[in-house]
This record gives C-alpha cells, structure tokens and sequence, in this order.
C-alpha cells in the first residue's frame, strides 16, 4: 500500500511517540501501564486521522491491544457492550425503526411545515421539527437517513426557487447536527462522555439531567443556526417571496400517507413514542433506568399484536459498527483514567488560570476538532479523558467541562466530509444542493457563534441547572 504525504507524516509522528515513550528513561513519572496505553492511545488516534482504516477497526485493536497487554483485563473490554448506554441506543434504533415504517414523521413534518406563509417562517417551523426528531430517532445520520424523504418533497415543491432549495438542503444536517446535544441518545459521542465521566468520577449523567441541560442549547444553537443558514445562502429578494406549501402538494412526492386519517398503526407508535419519553423525562419519579424503559419500548414496537416492525427487521437497522466502536473506545478511556495517563499527559499544561478560560480553551479545542477528527465519536473519545483530567487539575467542574467540550464537538459543518449528515445532504442526484464554499461559508459565520453559546450555557445557565463551574 502507497502512503499519501498526509498518512506519512502521520505514521511518522506515531511511530516517533510510541519510539520516545519505549525508552524507560524518558518520562520518569511514567509507570509502565500509561506507557503502552500512551503508545496505543497515540496510534490509534494518528490512524483515525491520517488512514482510510475503518474507525470501528481501529479501537476494536486498539482495545485488544490495551487488553492483550494487561493493561485492563479482558471484563472490562468486552464488559463495555453490557453498558447500559448501549442497550439504550439498540433499543432507541428499534424504536425509531417503528417510527419510520409508521409513516408517523412524515406527517408530523407535513403538518408543521404546511404551516408556513413565508421563508423565514418555513426556515424555523423545519428547524423545530427537526429538533423534536432527536426525542425519536438516535444518532444524527439515522435522524438525516429519516428526515431526507422530508427534504426531497420540499425540493420538488419548490423546484422553482433553486436558492430556498439550496438553503434548505444545508439546514437540514446543520441542525441535525446541533440539535442532537438535546438529547442523550441524539449521538454516539454523548455515551462515551456519559461513560468516562463515571469511570474517571463516579458521577453518571441521566437522560432527565442531559436533556434538562442540552435541550435549551440545542433549542437555541438550532435556531440561531436557521437565521446563519438563511442569511448566508439566500437573498434578500429570495427571502421576500411568500411561500405556500400544503399537505396535498407534499403528498404528490410522498410514498407515505401525510394526510388524511391516521392509521391504526400511526396511533399505536405516536402513543407508545410519547409513552417512553415521558417515561424517560420522569426517571427521577419512578426510578426505571431509561435502558429498561427503552428496551420495553423496543418490545412493544415490536410485537405482533401491536408493533409496526418486526424486530429482526428493526434490529437491521441498529448500526453495530457504531456500537463496537463505542465499546472499544469506553475500554480506552478507562486505560487512560486507571494508568494515569490522562492525568500525566495533562501535568504540563498550565493550569492555574480563571474557569471562564479554562472553558474557553476546551470549546475552541473541541469546536475545531473535526477538522483533524471527522468521526464525532472518536473526538470525544479523545478529548473528553483528557478533558476530564485536567479539569480536574484546574480545580473546574469535570462534568462541566465534559459537557462544553461533547456540545462543542457537535460543530462539524466545515467540508462535505466532516459529518455523514453533511455528506449525505451534499450530493443528491436530480436536486439542487450546496458546495463547498456554501459550507465555507457559513461555518466562518456559526463556528464562533456555536462556540460563544456554548460557552455562554456553560459558565451563565448551566450553574443555575446544577452544573457548577467550580
């Protein structure tokens, strides 16, 4: 295999570290343990940056590299798919399956969106929308996978306004992407940070606690994006022209029904969805943990007397490959927390200054990750250990912090490549859509926006919810 100049180089810092790292006198402090999880650490991380290598692939070698040397032991690695973040993401994607084969999204879209009487009222009345799919659909590119039929409707009943359709084209994974903070199961980067808080400091964040503290933000970072999008692509004479779109117009380039009365099979899965989350959002009542209320949700969905899936077809759309990787990279933050080389890697890095700026460096760090990282999983799975520590070491609040940095990371709209939402949305056959200076753009514009609301959520709102800087 011919390395490219960027995996050279990349290969070149690997194996330069792992090199440093091997001779026993440098890094006196090190003990052997933090070493080799330094030295695997360090090529994982350069392999998801500089090599096609799936990333699933890298962690499930980088995990069975951690174990095979004793560094944790083979429970706690394979332990990691028992966690029960993760049977609350399978059941979720088998509840979201119900809810696509339902045909109940479409028609919740049709009747926000039908509503509309200008553009700006259409840009925001989709963003809602979008924001309430979180509570339904896990992670963002099975949340973009459901909300693309949605889109190509829109795009076939405004095809004679090619800029609204750009526009919307790019609003759709914009705020697929910050919208996903409002909900613990909105991305697979949430588990691991949920994960690694409770290894590092015993302190295990709920679905009621994230959605009490995401949900706001990503109310707000949703909307604030809509404007961004609306006036970065469109004109003011785009902007002016009224717009009138009703059900039976979506309905011509729907398969799915979206109007008319609603099926038995839409009541069972609109009334078993609202049914689990408000299981989920009253935890601290009942004390059901939400895995096993998401798991009899799945049960439900799925049953042949009042189910709308079968769950052999349901759980084919449960993306395994996500979970292996979730798996894999909850074993290397425990490596890193137990061996202590979190805490060292963080020793020499000044740490005596203000908890505003302290903050302020985790949420430009963590805002401009993707242009190293593109996988938002593995952004976290980097940065929230080390995060974690040397909040620690700042005296700051780790779950804070953990938190600024997970919600920061969110950020990913700069290339077509740096999120599957952005790329899915990037190139449709037959429809109009954006490019890379549209995506340029705008990211020059929400980037240092995203990030001063997050900041902003961090040390003013955040405090006033039980997450103190200090």
């Amino acid at each position: 295999m011919t390395l490219n100049p960027r995996q050279a180089i990349t290969l070149c810092i690997a194996l330069s570290l792992c090199a440093l790292l091997v001779v026993p006198g440098n890094f006196p402090g090190l003990s052997g343990d933090a070493r080799l999880t330094l030295a695997v650490f360090a090529l994982a991380t350069c392999a998801w940056i500089g090599t096609p290598i799936d990333d699933t692939y890298i962690a499930l070698g980088a995990g069975l590299a951690l174990t095979a040397t004793g560094v944790i032991s083979s429970d706690t690695l394979f332990g990691t798919l028992g966690d029960e973040t993760v049977w609350l993401l399978i059941c979720a994607f088998v509840l979201a399956a119900a809810v696509a084969r339902s045909g109940l999204a479409g028609r919740a879209a049709a009747f926000l969106v039908s509503g509309a009487r200008s553009v700006r009222q259409l840009t925001h009345l989709t963003t809602a929308a979008l924001v309430v799919t979180a509570f339904a659909v896990p992670a963002t590119s099975g949340r973009a996978a459901l909300a693309l039929p949605v889109f190509l409707a829109l795009a076939k009943v405004l095809a004679d306004r090619k800029r609204l359709v750009v526009m919307l084209a790019l609003l759709f994974p914009t705020v697929i992407l910050l919208s996903a903070v409002a909900t613990l199961i909105g991305a697979g980067a949430h588990l691991i940070t949920v994960s690694v808080l409770w290894e590092a400091t015993g302190e295990r964040i709920g679905f009621t606690q994230w959605m009490l503290l995401g949900l706001p933000l990503a109310v707000a970072s949703s909307h604030l994006a809509a404007e961004a999008v609306l006036l970065t692509t469109t004109r003011r004479a785009d902007r002016k022209g009224p717009v009138h779109i009703t059900v039976e117009q979506l309905q011509e380039h729907s398969e799915q029904p979206v109007t008319g009365a609603w099926e038995p099979a839409e009541t069972r899965c609109a009334l078993l969805l609202a049914t689990v989350v408000a299981l989920w959002c009253s935890e601290p009542l009942h004390q059901v943990p939400p895995a096993v209320v998401a798991l009899i949700g799945a049960v439900v969905a799925s049953s042949p007397a009042l189910g709308t899936v079968r769950l052999k077809d349901a759980l084919k759309t449960v993306p395994w490959s996500l979970l292996l990787f979730m798996a894999a990279t909850m074993a290397m933050g425990v490596a890193l927390a137990e061996s202590g080389a979190a805490k060292w890697l963080v020793g020499g890095v000044p740490l005596d200054v203000p908890p505003w700026l302290f903050l302020t460096v985790v949420v430009a760090v963590s805002t401009a990750a993707h242009l190293i990282l593109q996988s938002r999983s593995a952004r976290s799975s980097v940065l929230v250990p080390l995060v974690v520590a040397a909040a620690v070491g700042a005296g700051v609040n780790p779950v804070a912090a953990a938190l600024a940095s997970t919600a920061a990371a969110g950020f990913c709209h700069t290339l077509p490549a740096s999120a599957k939402p952005v790329t899915l949305f990037a190139d449709i056959p037959g429809t109009p859509t954006y490019t890379p200076r549209d995506l340029l753009r705008l990211s020059a514009v929400l980037a240092p926006l995203t990030a001063a609301l997050v900041l902003l959520f961090a040390v003013a709102l955040w405090p006033l919810l039980g997450v103190p800087v200090r």
